[in-house]
């Protein structure tokens, strides 16, 4: 600034015969000066205002800066979260239905197999039933030679007569001919 009020105060102008009267100059100056310095005070106080609030600006500034990046930055992983619970709710469910898909092949497998294991068990008792029905036919025949053969034979018949150990009582297996019914 090229005036202060200081250089308005101590101005002297030089004095004419028939010039301004100098106490109402002085006056008007004092009063100019008064106004100058209220005016730059003014103006000071109103530089350190602009300058804080150029400062709370800035501040706001990268506040809001700051706040966007958090913001962005938050629903950047609000998508990523999405994104991942999505992927993860897909590969359990293809997870669950690979096992669902394991466990029907197993037990379709199971059935199979007890199926085969049912199928080879009737076979083994159909051949079982075949090969006792035979044996039962071949120990009948046998024992229908053998009465045939006691019959014709007074040695076995003896034989037959004898006690057996296992047999508390002493009566014979076969009655003598004579008192047989036949």
């Amino acid at each position: 600034m090229g005036i202060t009020p200081i250089d308005i105060q101590q101005h002297q102008f030089k004095q004419r015969l028939f010039g301004y009267d100098t106490v109402g100059v002085d006056q008007f100056l004092e009063m100019v000066a008064d106004e100058l310095e209220r005016l730059m005070r003014q103006n000071q106080e109103l530089k350190e205002t602009l300058s804080r609030t150029n400062t709370q600006l800035k501040e706001l500034q990268q506040r809001e800066s700051t706040l966007k990046e958090t913001l962005m930055t938050t629903q950047k992983m609000v998508a990523d979260i999405k994104t991942n619970a999505r992927n993860e709710a897909d590969i359990t469910l293809t997870d669950a239905e690979l096992k669902a898909e394991r466990i029907v092949r197993d037990a379709e497998e199971r059935r199979v197999q007890l199926v085969n294991q049912i199928q080879e068990i009737k076979r083994q008792k159909i051949s079982f039933e075949t090969s006792l029905r035979a044996m039962v036919e071949s120990h009948l025949r046998l024992l229908d030679l053998e009465v045939v053969q006691l019959h014709h034979k007074d040695d076995d018949r003896a034989l037959l007569e004898d006690k057996l150990p296992f047999d508390e009582a002493s009566t014979p297996l076969i009655e003598p001919e004579g008192e047989s019914d036949f």
